[in-house]
């Protein structure tokens, strides 16, 4: 799981100056007081697969202190030797060992996680919940720091991916000839499924490593190809490494906005590409913001958003369920299965979603549906709507009146033949009204 900022002092660096956030941080890191903060209830312990002997006194001490120490079953016992207290399985579900932790403040605790338990470790779930004077976190080397230093990888050029206990059509918004990605997998039989979706990809040639228990006795490098992987099994701790080159000639998704529309599969409802560009421009997306995809059709809107970074978010909501299923497809193939599917007509379907900050309605705009979406908004958030009908085109004029916003008129032909000769083909005019929520 990523880290989390929350808590942390904040500097406004540029100006000298710290937020309110950032001072209630610093004033927990020192003491209301000035003076030093008590030393911290609970300690968190990277472990590399060497156990005990990758530690240094400091961590080593941090477990034999504790009263209880929380793990997963091979972490207790790589630390055995080190543990005085109560040793305690991490239980099932994960939240019923978060709240086990929790309901032991105060108390000498210690948390074993796997290397570096900041990147994408229990660290930075514990962080959210943990003020970070009361916690002290000892990383060991990840199995990524590991794996580049195995293969002689500068780990800054290189892309890092978890697919453990994630979808692992993520990997597909990776591929690009010449990438080198280093991606935690979930169990022994992921590196040959991984190959077989990349041989099917048009990527088989690729460059392949299998890592398996970096950093103890049965460590073991396995170096192949994508497409020569068949059905081979691997030790469940495992990191493959890529570098990426086609077998055959392959035309990836390219980086930004406005995908051809043959990357998407669809029945006619989508937004043709140069609208689609004008269209994620005004929506105007930033890292981690949550987008509202009404009406999604293909869900090429959502796509794309989704496409930009891998903290954005976006729900998108459909009534038609052959067009929901191809909403999903798409998103899959196209490297971002987070696309959250909501079935149902709005704005009903609007009830209990997370507040969002830009709406997009492509189609089935009426004065309900966008008096629901302009409540629903956030402040600052923003609506786009395109409309073709001259129906909704005349709505749009009343909105623009009405509450403001910009309102567009945007035109797009084509060359196409025309008898013997070439002529220009124009698509049906869009009308797009923008308005942004005070």
């Amino acid at each position: 799981m990523a880290s989390s900022n929350d808590g942390r002092a904040e500097v406004a660096s540029a100006a000298g100056i710290m937020t309110a956030a950032g001072k209630e941080r610093a004033a927990g890191m020192t003491g209301a007081s000035g003076q030093d903060a008590p030393r911290p209830w609970l300690h968190v312990v990277g472990l590399g697969e060497d156990g005990l002997d990758g530690l240094g006194a400091g961590a080593r001490q941090a477990i034999g202190d504790a009263h209880v120490v929380f793990g997963g079953q091979r972490h207790l016992e790589l630390a055995a030797a080190a543990i005085t207290g109560e040793a305690s399985p991490w239980p099932t579900p994960f939240d019923a060992g978060l709240a086990a932790v929790l309901a032991r403040r105060g108390a000498a605790v210690c948390v074993l996680a796997s290397g570096d338990p900041m990147h994408y470790g229990v660290g930075a779930t514990l962080a959210r919940h943990v003020p970070i004077a009361e916690m002290k976190v000892w990383p060991a080397p990840s199995s990524f720091s590991l794996a580049a230093a195995r293969l002689g990888w500068a780990l800054q050029d290189v892309t890092l991916l978890s697919l453990h206990g994630r979808d692992e059509d993520a990997l597909r918004a990776h591929l690009f000839p010449g990438m080198r990605l280093l991606v935690l997998t979930s169990d022994g039989a992921a590196p040959a499924r991984l190959g077989r979706m990349l041989a099917d990809a048009g990527f088989g040639a690729s460059g392949a490593w299998v890592l398996e228990a970096l950093g103890g006795s049965r460590e073991r490098v396995t170096a192949t190809t994508a497409g020569a992987m068949g059905e081979a099994q691997f030790d469940p701790l495992n990191v493959l490494a890529l570098e990426l080159s086609a077998h055959a000639p392959v035309e990836p998704a390219p980086l930004g906005v406005g995908l051809d529309d043959s990357f998407f599969d669809h029945d006619g409802q989508i937004t043709k590409r140069e609208v689609r560009a004008v269209t994620l421009a005004a929506l105007a997306p930033l890292p981690g913001q949550l987008l509202w995809d009404v009406g999604a059709g293909s869900g090429s809107i959502g796509v794309e958003w989704l496409r930009l970074s891998p903290a954005m978010r976006a729900i998108a909501i459909e009534r038609d369920p052959a067009r929901a299923e191809r909403a999903r497809a798409n998103a899959a193939r196209l490297g971002v299965p987070r696309l959250d599917l909501r079935m149902g007509a709005a704005p009903e379907a609007f009830a209990g979603l997370p507040q969002p900050d830009a709406i997009f309605i492509g189609g089935g705009a009426c004065e309900t549906v966008v008096e629901s979406a302009r409540a629903a908004l956030k402040p600052g958030g923003r609506l786009v709507i395109n409309a073709v009908t001259l129906e909704t085109q005349a709505l749009l004029t009343t909105l623009r009146q009405r509450h403001g916003g910009d309102l567009i008129s945007l035109a797009v032909a084509r060359a196409a033949p025309v008898g013997g000769l070439t002529g220009w083909r124009a698509a049906m005019p869009i009308v797009q009204w923008r308005w942004s929520k005070p």
